[in-house]
C-alpha cells in the first residue's frame, strides 16, 4: 500500500465511515499530507520510548496525595491497601504546576526486601524538573460522565475491563478501519520518509513484536536484549545452516513468493550484521543500568540511540516492557519493588541521553493495560479503568501535574461502579500530544487518532515543551 493510499483510508475512518467521495472530496488535504514529511523535513534527531506495564499498574498506589486532608480521603477509600503516609516521597511541583484538586501528592518510598528503595531516581526527575505526571488517562471514544457511562448514551472501548482488549486498545486507540495497527505504527508510515538513509525501521521493539508499532507499510525491528540474533529462530548444527543458506541464496527460489521470504531473510540478516557492527565500535555507556530486564531493555535503547547516526535514523519509537502488575493480591507486598525496578530503570535510560547529549531528544512514557479499582478486595485490586502515567525527557515541562486528578470517594462521581475510575483524559490526548512533538503536524493528527475531534477543541495537553 502507497503512503497516499494509507493517507486517504486514514482519512476515511477519520470522517466515521464517510462515503468514499466524501471522503476523498478535499484532495488537497490528501496531496499536503502525503508530500509533506519527505527526506528533508526533518533535520534533528527524536525518539519516543514506550515503557508498557503489562497488567495493569495500580497507579492509586504509585502516586499517593500526602497531604493531611487529602490522605485520610485516600485511606478511607483504599482501607486495606492504603501505603502508610510516612512512605511516601514528596512530589514538588513547579510553581502554577500543582494537581487540579490542590493535594501534595508523593511517590512510594518503601523499602522492600530487595533493599530498592521506592521511587526516589523518578522522585528526582520530577522535582528536577524533568518529569511529569499525567493524572487519569485512559481508553475513551469521546467524553464520558458517570451519568454517560451508567445510562449508556455514549460509545465506549470495547471490552473495558479486559486485559487482552484495553492493552489493544491503549496501543491502537481506534476501531473500524486501521483497527489492526498501532498508533506508533501509523506514525511510522506517515514519517517513513524521515530515515531515508536508515539501515532498520523507526520501529524498533525489544525481544517480541509490539502492537503499537503494527503499521501498513512500515514494518518494526525486534531487537533482543543483548543485540540482533541472526539465527536465533535456527539453532541448528553447521550442515542444517549451510544448506538453509543455501536455499535463501538470490535466483534459488523458482516461486514468487519463495524468492520474497528469501529477500526477507537476507535483508533481516544484512540489518543483524550492521545492527551488530554499529553496536560492537561504539564502545560502552558510561552511565550505569540495573540488573533487571527493563533495565537491561532500556541499555540496549541507550546503545541504539547512541549509533543512530551509524544507521541513518532522524526518528525513531522504541516499546520496551515489564510484566507482573496484576495485583487482584499481595498489592501491598509486590508492587513497591516492581515500581522500584521501573524507576531505577528509567532514571538511568534518562541519565544515558545526557550522557549521549540527547536528554531533550528522547521522551520516554509510561502506558499499562489499565487502571485498578480504587477500592479493595482485600489484599489487592480489581481491574479498573483510568489511571496516572509519568513522562520523562528534557523536552518535558516537567515537575507539574496535568489532566484531572480524581476524587478519591468510593461511589463518587469519578467512580463507574466498584470502585473503577472514570477516565478524564483519553490515550488519545496523551498519544497527540506525544505525536506532535515527535513531528507529526497538527492537521494529520485526527487521520492518527480518529476520535480526538471527540475532544475540541483540546490537541495538546501541554506537558511537551
Amino acid at each position: 500500500m502507497k503512503r497516499r493510499q494509507f493517507l486517504t483510508n486514514s482519512i476515511c475512518a477519520a470522517l466515521g465511515g464517510a462515503g468514499l467521495y466524501t471522503a476523498l472530496g478535499n484532495l488537497r488535504m490528501v496531496e499536503a499530507a502525503a508530500n509533506a514529511y519527505g527526506p528533508q523535513r526533518f533535520d534533528d534527531y527524536k525518539a519516543l520510548v514506550c515503557v508498557f506495564l503489562f497488567g495493569g499498574n495500580d497507579s492509586l498506589n504509585m502516586i499517593v496525595p500526602r497531604d493531611d486532608g487529602h490522605y485520610q480521603q485516600y485511606r478511607r477509600a483504599r482501607a486495606t491497601l492504603a501505603v502508610e503516609q510516612s512512605n511516601l516521597l514528596p512530589l514538588i511541583a513547579q510553581p502554577g504546576g500543582g494537581a487540579s484538586d490542590g493535594a501534595d501528592y508523593g511517590f512510594q518510598a518503601c523499602t522492600t526486601s530487595e533493599d530498592l528503595i521506592g521511587m526516589g531516581g523518578l522522585q528526582g526527575l520530577f522535582n528536577s524538573g524533568q518529569a511529569a505526571v499525567l493524572g487519569n488517562v485512559g481508553t475513551l471514544i469521546r467524553p464520558t460522565s458517570k451519568t454517560d457511562y451508567i445510562n449508556q448514551r455514549v460509545e465506549l472501548p470495547p471490552q473495558l475491563f479486559s486485559h487482552n482488549d484495553q492493552q489493544q486498545y491503549w496501543q491502537v486507540s481506534r476501531t473500524g478501519v486501521g483497527r489492526g495497527y498501532g498508533w506508533a505504527g501509523h506514525i511510522a508510515d506517515l514519517l517513513r520518509d524521515a530515515n531515508p538513509d536508515a539501515f532498520i525501521p523507526m520501529s524498533v521493539s525489544l525481544n517480541t513484536e509490539s502492537v503499537l508499532q503494527r503499521a501498513s507499510q512500515s514494518s518494526q525491528y525486534v531487537i533482543g536484549n543483548d543485540g540482533p540474533r541472526e539465527f536465533s529462530r535456527f539453532e541448528w548444527d553447521a550442515d542444517s545452516r549451510r544448506a538453509f543458506l543455501e536455499l535463501m541464496a538470490p535466483g534459488a527460489q523458482q516461486h514468487v513468493f519463495g524468492r520474497s521470504y528469501a529477500g526477507a531473510f537476507r535483508r533481516a540478516r544484512e540489518n543483524a550484521s550492521a545492527v551488530a557492527t554499529a553496536l560492537e565500535s561504539s564502545g560502552p555507556l558510561q552511565t550505569a543500568f540495573p540488573d533487571s530486564d527493563l533495565g537491561t531493555q532500556l541499555k540496549m535503547v541507550a546503545r541504539l540511540i547512541k549509533v543512530r547516526q551509524v544507521l541513518g535514523l532522524k526518528r525513531q519509537v522504541f516499546f520496551v516492557s515489564m510484566g507482573g502488575f496484576d495485583h487482584h493480591d499481595g498489592l501491598l507486598n509486590d508492587q513497591p519493588g516492581l515500581l522500584a525496578r521501573v524507576s531505577q530503570a528509567m532514571t538511568a535510560f534518562h541519565a544515558a541521553t545526557a550522557e549521549l547529549g540527547v536528554a531533550d531528544k528522547v521522551t520516554s512514557f509510561t502506558a499499562s493495560d489499565f487502571g485498578r479499582t480504587l477500592s479493595s478486595n482485600g489484599d489487592g485490586s480489581d481491574h479498573g479503568w483510568g489511571g496516572h502515567h509519568l513522562i520523562v525527557g528534557g523536552a518535558v515541562r516537567g515537575g507539574r501535574f496535568y489532566g484531572t486528578m480524581p476524587t478519591l470517594i468510593n461511589g463518587g462521581d469519578d467512580d463507574a461502579g466498584w470502585g473503577q475510575i472514570i477516565p478524564t483524559t483519553p490515550v488519545d490526548l496523551y498519544a497527540a500530544t506525544l505525536a506532535k512533538w515527535f513531528g507529526v503536524g497538527d492537521s494529520e493528527l485526527d487521520l492518527i487518532f480518529p476520535n480526538l475531534p471527540n475532544f475540541n477543541p483540546r490537541r495538546d495537553l501541554g506537558f511537551m515543551g
